[in-house]
């Protein structure tokens, strides 16, 4: 998702009791979006479309977005992690039992057949020593995985990074700055199939090539990646699909 369309202001409205994020941008179109885990609607509208305009838009989509937040509310979400033993984590697509070891020494994680993730950590670690280990572990991987595909896919698109980092983001799978011509990708990411990150870092590359979701960017997103459609339903799917694109 580019960060270059300046926002200029954000308020609610309200629309048949459906509370509405309303949020200008220096854009051409209007974008409409819900969002999980609860069905929280946003609206991106150009800077010269006023509230009625905004709200008869949303009237046109109500049952939609009344699917959406539906489909949201009956599917299975990971509950808040306390990294013990038996919980489920997820790594590249695929479920793990965590099974916590205490011993002296560094702190590390590693896999074990194919089905547990063993979290290595200190004799007393309590929690937060334990999220920090894995999620080291997980930045340290998905890091391993990036530069093969910005290297692959600039050669394809035509594209330079100037530069790339991961990070944790709570409603972007990735950014990208043009001007600066740096991506930021979730750390989230690692927990997804490889094709769900090979996704969005195409998508973040066709952003310079097309700052805004429009035509022409689906259509670049078609040529470059026919199935690119598939790999979004994928990345978005619960239980780790608490992120998603505004459109």
């Amino acid at each position: 998702m580019n960060q270059s369309a300046n926002i200029s202001q954000s308020h609610p409205i309200t629309v048949h009791g459906l509370v509405v994020e309303v949020v200008r941008k220096n854009i051409k179109h209007l974008h409409l979006a819900v969002y999980p885990p609860n069905g929280r609607v946003r609206v991106a509208a150009p800077l010269r479309v006023n509230d009625e305009a905004v709200r008869l838009a949303v009237i046109s989509k109500l049952g939609w977005i009344k699917r959406q937040q539906a489909k949201f509310a009956g599917q299975e979400r990971q509950s808040a992690r306390e990294y013990v033993s038996g919980e489920s984590h997820y790594f590249q697509g695929r479920r793990y039992r965590l099974n916590v070891i205490y011993q002296a020494g560094p702190p590390k994680v590693s896999i074990r057949n194919n089905t547990r993730l063993d979290l290595i950590v200190r004799p007393g670690s309590d929690t937060w020593p334990r999220e920090r280990v894995l999620l080291a572990w997980y930045r340290q991987q998905l890091k391993a995985l990036i530069p093969p595909l910005i290297v692959k896919w600039e050669a394809i698109l035509g594209v330079t990074v100037a530069e790339w980092g991961v990070k944790q983001m709570k409603t972007r799978w990735g950014t990208c700055n043009i001007q600066a011509r740096r991506i930021w990708l979730n750390l989230e990411l690692i927990k997804k199939p490889e094709l769900c990150l090979e996704y969005v870092v195409v998508h973040e590359l066709v952003h310079l090539l097309e700052r805004h979701h429009n035509d022409r960017f689906a259509a670049l997103m078609d040529q470059a990646m026919p199935q690119w459609r598939l790999h979004r339903e994928e990345l978005n799917r619960e239980p780790l699909g608490h992120v998603m694109w505004e459109y």
